[in-house]
């Protein structure tokens, strides 16, 4: 059934009159009083390389396993394009490719092969390949070939029809592994996700091929660079930091399957890849710099995780001096991110293509260490925590487990991780409220209402929008927090509840992707003196109020996730007399599992209206279901 399109009455603001009415819940803010400070940086972003968040998502490159990797079966994703009466065989070969990261090629032996009946592979990419009008695609291959093989034939294929929709021809030059670029144009086509990639020959000959990339366009246009449509959505999500480069992929299932920094930055052909631990390969064409040039995109910092000696089936490096050189690649990682181009590390970023060092405030020890067993968390931290604040003291250290406070060792943030249920989170909203001051500060690192699937319903989006305002009235503690996972390709949901959905052509956000993009949109830097009375805590209505000191706007949060129309009196005292002008956004389902979708992507969308009203004494109604931010000026 298709999804509608629900407008809302805006939201109704009036002057109540002199007359006694039937009492309503009251709110009142003192828009003079600030009793604590509100973090402005505190939503951004948390990723990893799950549901085909990047290979397959973000990161553009159209080719799956572009690396040639093999299993008992065939070459994943790669299949024999023979046309005519053309005859040819492939296999990988173990011992012949073009560096030590990527020993292997593919070797297509073509028995058979002309002009009219050609032979190569074929690769359909991430559940197809998507072609547009008119647009240039950007490409490459690793070829060692026999001189008689002749040139190569790269095309978009239509799936169904078998049209051309761009071809390019590829000439070879002799013997040895060489790369080679190409351009494919496509002409007047329709925009579709159905289409493959060939690569071919017309002679018979022996061609062993390695590290073939396609890409379009990508976001500013970057070299090896990401998907525009969902940058584009990462950017109204007004995030201020990312953090990176994920929790499981940091650790790996096993040390060796850990995210090694080291092994994924330079060039592609020297980028060995690993297995990821959510059941697929990563080629890490994706690496660190690409993490670090998709900050600088976002204009947002990153937040950065070092492996700390600890990954997820158990495995653990003991502290002292067998993890004295995980120690020294967390120093090497930092100065490869934030060193000049003098230092070793900072000089091997500049050969990368980025001279310029990358800002950075926090960095992470670890993930989740609460599940090592071993009880070595407490003493890996501290050895991590000594070295790093030696030699770089202006560093905020994130710690991911309990650890003993002894003077020296105490992190300066605590990351706390929530999947719950819609009501769950409704119950979780005042956690933080009584917590003491005093201590470390509180990074929710992951969080998430869960229990729709591919990516959240409007019940998910209701309960996503309660707990935010409980991190926003908390966030002199809370000082950054990201939601996870961010995407998934629909195709591959490992994971029950992901912000942003896509396939190879088109993408979309959740109910709950728009509830974040207005919270983060419309965040001050204090908080006010409020209180609320005559809800009962079994109401499900949950409001947060900051305020924008600089720019005299109060951002008020409310959310309303019952099935009844909520009265409410809402008392501003200090806000200036004389007329005002709020602005209203409201974001509204009909029911709990109304969504968006592939095919619907905006049933749930925002809307925004504008309210005159004068006095400091206001009536509001905030419908059924809905999810309202409202600015209100100050004078």
């Amino acid at each position: 059934m298709r999804l509608q399109s629900y407008l809302l009455p805006s939201l109704l603001l009036t002057v109540l009159p002199a007359a006694a009415q039937q009492p309503v819940p009251r709110l009142q803010i003192d828009t003079a009083t600030i009793v604590r400070p509100a973090s402005p940086g505190l939503y951004g972003l948390m990723t990893e390389e799950i549901n085909h968040s990047y290979e397959g998502g973000l990161y553009a490159q159209l080719i799956s396993n572009n690396t040639f990797r093999g299993n008992w079966m065939s070459v994943e994703e790669w299949g024999l394009a023979i046309k005519g009466d053309a005859q040819a065989t492939s296999q990988v070969d173990p011992k012949d490719g073009p560096s030590a990261a990527l020993p292997e090629s593919l070797e297509l032996k073509v028995a058979s092969a002309s002009p009219s009946s050609p032979a190569g592979v074929s690769n359909p990419g991430y559940w197809g390949i998507a072609v547009r009008p008119h647009t240039t695609y950007t490409g490459s291959f690793y070829a060692e070939a026999a001189p008689e093989i002749g040139p190569v034939t790269v095309s978009l294929i239509a799936n169904q029809s078998g049209a051309v929709l761009a071809s390019a021809l590829v000439a070879l030059a002799g013997s040895g592994w060489r790369n080679y670029a190409f351009q494919l144009h496509t002409g007047q086509t329709e925009s579709s996700s159905q289409n493959h990639f060939e690569l071919t020959v017309a002679h018979p000959g022996t061609l062993h091929l390695q590290l073939v990339t396609l890409f379009p366009p990508t976001f500013n246009d970057q070299p090896n660079g990401d998907r525009p449509d969902l940058m584009e959505k990462l950017a109204a999500m007004h995030p201020t930091f990312l953090r990176l480069p994920g929790g499981n992929y940091l650790e790996g299932n096993s040390i060796k399957e850990r995210f090694d920094w080291e092994k994924t930055i330079g060039p592609l052909v020297d980028r060995p890849g690993h297995q990821g631990p959510w059941g697929y390969w990563s080629t890490d064409q994706f690496g660190l710099l690409e993490f670090l040039d998709w900050t600088e995109d976002l204009h947002v910092e990153p937040v950065l995780a070092v492996y700390a000696g600890y990954s997820l089936k158990g495995e653990h490096v003991n502290p002292g001096k067998d993890l004295e050189p995980y120690v020294q690649s967390a120093l090497d990682e930092v100065e490869y991110v934030t060193g000049d181009a003098h230092t070793r590390w900072g000089a091997e970023r500049a050969r990368d293509g980025h001279p310029a060092p990358f800002p950075l405030h926090y960095i992470e020890i670890g993930n989740e260490d609460w599940f090592d067993r071993s009880g070595t968390y407490p003493a890996r931290f501290a050895q991590f925590a000594e070295a790093l604040r030696k030699q770089y003291p202006q560093y905020k250290l994130i710690a991911t487990g309990p650890v003993q406070e002894k003077p020296g060792d105490q992190p300066d943030v605590v990351d706390d991780h929530y999947y719950k249920s819609p009501e769950q989170m409704f119950a979780l909203v005042h956690h933080y409220d009584a917590a003491p001051r005093t201590g470390p500060k509180v990074f929710v690192g992951e969080w998430a209402t869960v229990s729709a699937t591919p990516t959240p319903d409007f019940g998910d989006a209701l309960g996503d929008a309660a707990w935010m305002t409980g991190m926003e009235r908390n966030s002199d503690l809370i000082q950054i927090a990201s939601y996870a996972p961010l995407f998934v390709n629909v195709h591959d949901d490992a994971w029950t509840t992901n912000l942003i959905g896509y396939d190879a052509n088109s993408s979309y956000g959740s109910p709950s992707y728009y509830a974040q993009c207005l919270f983060a949109a419309h965040m001050g830097d204090a908080i006010p003196q409020s209180s609320l009375t005559g809800v009962s805590p079994s109401a499900r209505f949950f409001y947060s109020v900051t305020e924008s000191r600089q720019k005299r706007v109060l951002h008020l949060k409310l959310v309303n996730a019952t099935t009844l129309a909520q009265p409410l009196e809402l008392a501003l005292e200090n806000a200036g007399a004389g007329e005002h002008v709020a602005t209203v956004y409201s974001l509204h389902g009909a029911t709990f599992a109304a969504t968006n979708t592939l095919q619907s992507p905006t049933a749930i969308h925002p809307v925004q209206s504008s309210q005159h009203f004068n006095g400091t004494d206001l009536k509001l109604t905030v419908p059924a279901l809905t999810i309202e931010v409202i600015d209100l000026p100050l004078k």
